[in-house]
């Protein structure tokens, strides 16, 4: 089966509709971190203290995230979901009002907490669905599944070039205000809408019945996968603090949206793709080669010396993120019991949250002592890591998917 005819069966299966409702669903995520800095820094004339809300919703969003998975994989995401998405609405409303009234700063980062730690997290949650939505297609239920992962993996991608896209247009017609209340309005609309989808519910019958024991979600093999997921987002903080501070240089940091967006495109394309690799290409053997890749994809960040330059540095490293990223989740949702799917995507999500926040701070430190070179250096480290913990822990990872052909674990 062609990728393309993988996704028009996957399509199929739930209806166009569901598909355009779950992508639209993960915006006001993707938008909220940046409209919170750019509302706060605006209202106080400090990007500290706007830098200091936004990293209080997205570390919040990271905490809560693994304890709102585990509560979709006992009640149904149909409840959890409908309130996480009702009750995110209010809080990202909440930034709102607080910041409108004039309050301390302060006051805007707890709320800021409170609004992070109610947003839900769409995508892990939709990967959730598809092993039950292709239940009933027999021989083909792997090959689907793959394809499904390599989909909401480009999604995801998307809806992080698209977001902070979104809100840079709100803001150039209107303002911050509006950017956020739209994130609002649309997680309340369309995060509902994913919750009350009839997906939700076929999920929750799947995973609740004949599951047995309750099974453990900390295994060796998925420790090693939240430790690749923390080292991608330490890629993702570290580039984008590399190219503020090259941006800045350069008389243009408003640029710097635009360019850390090219890294999306080259991922969107190359997560596309990834349905068509054979399944003999095993996925703990993908994830070996796919972390080099990152290493090696990354090194010419550190002879970059203009934003022309970064241009092409930062469309080819693209393809091997999403990639990566879609084999770690993949094997999340292959060594996971079926009864803690949910938990296991939401935690692999808060990892790469709290790694992009290491690698913010980690590049943003260095940036201050020599540029954005040393800034780099950092996404360069957490590939060289990525390849040391997916090479070394190898046999972990094997062994936690005793269905792998042998012949594919070879490196």
């Amino acid at each position: 089966m062609s990728p393309i005819d993988s996704y028009r069966h996957l399509f199929g299966l739930t209806g166009r509709t569901y598909i355009v409702v779950a992508f639209l669903a993960r915006l006001p995520l993707a938008m909220s971190q940046l409209g919170t800095l750019l509302l706060v820094s605006s209202a106080t004339g400090s990007y500290g203290a706007g830098g200091f809300c936004a990293g209080a919703l997205a570390v919040a969003n990271a905490v809560g995230a693994p304890f709102w998975g585990a509560r979709a994989d006992r009640l149904g995401q149909r409840r959890v979901v409908a309130f996480q998405s009702i009750g995110g609405g209010l809080g990202i409303a909440g930034i709102l009002v607080v910041v409108g009234a004039g309050l301390p700063w302060g006051v805007a980062a707890v709320a800021s907490a409170v609004a992070g730690l109610l947003l839900p997290q769409i995508g892990p949650l939709a990967r959730v669905r598809w092993r039950p939505i292709t239940a009933d297609s027999g021989s083909r239920q792997h090959r689907l599944v793959d394809a499904a992962f390599s989909y909401e993996g480009a999604a995801d991608e998307a809806s992080f070039v698209l977001g902070p896209a979104l809100v840079g247009l709100g803001v150039s017609a209107a303002s911050p205000t509006a950017a956020l209340a739209l994130a609002a309005a649309g997680l309340a609309v369309f995060g509902t809408w994913f919750a009350l989808h009839e997906t939700a519910t076929v999920t929750h019958a799947a995973t609740s019945s004949g599951a047995g024991a309750v099974g453990r979600l900390l295994t060796p093999a998925f420790a090693v996968l939240a430790t690749a997921q923390l080292l991608v987002g330490t890629v993702f903080g570290s580039v984008q603090t590399g190219t503020s501070v090259l941006a800045t240089a350069a008389g243009s940091p408003g640029l710097t949206g635009y360019f850390h967006a090219l890294l999306g495109v080259g991922s969107v394309l190359a997560g596309l793709a990834v349905a068509a690799l054979p399944s003999r290409f095993a996925l703990s053997r993908r994830l070996r080669w796919f972390a080099a890749g990152l290493l090696v994809l990354s090194a010419p960040l550190l002879l970059v010396g203009s934003l022309p330059a970064l241009v092409p540095v930062l469309l080819v490293l693209g393809c091997t993120v999403a990639p990566y990223m879609i084999t770690t989740f993949t094997l999340g949702e292959r060594v996971t019991p079926p009864s803690r799917t949910g938990a296991a995507m939401t935690v692999l999500a808060a990892a790469t949250g709290l790694g992009y926040a290491i690698g913010a701070a980690l590049a943003g430190r260095l940036a201050d002592w020599g540029g954005h070179t040393p800034a780099y250096a950092v996404t360069v480290g957490a590939g060289a890591v990525a390849v040391l913990v997916s090479w070394g822990f190898r046999g972990v990872l094997e062994r936690a998917q005793p269905s792998e052909p042998a012949a594919a674990t070879t490196p």
